[in-house]
């Protein structure tokens, strides 16, 4: 006999509000990081690939659900 697992609240499944806090932290790092001067002037490409990449992440995200909501056939499902 097999017990049904129960569906993960749509909630946890989205990650809109994942990107959006952590492009905000890398944000505020950068600017942390530019108004400190030559001290933290290391860690400027940190902040700034933190950003691209959550660019990045947002980008694949958004074609994947644009995707899914017209029915592509390599689209993944469950985007809303």
């Amino acid at each position: 006999m097999t017990q049904k697992v129960p569906e993960i609240p749509p909630r946890l499944t989205d990650p809109r509000p994942v990107l959006a806090v952590g492009s905000a932290l890398w944000v505020v790092a950068a600017l942390v990081v530019w108004a400190s001067g030559e001290r933290w002037e290391w860690a400027r490409p940190v902040c700034l690939m933190g950003l691209v990449v959550g660019l990045i992440g947002l980008t694949i995200f958004l074609i994947q659900r644009r995707g899914a909501r017209r029915g592509d056939k390599g689209a993944q499902t469950g985007l809303r």
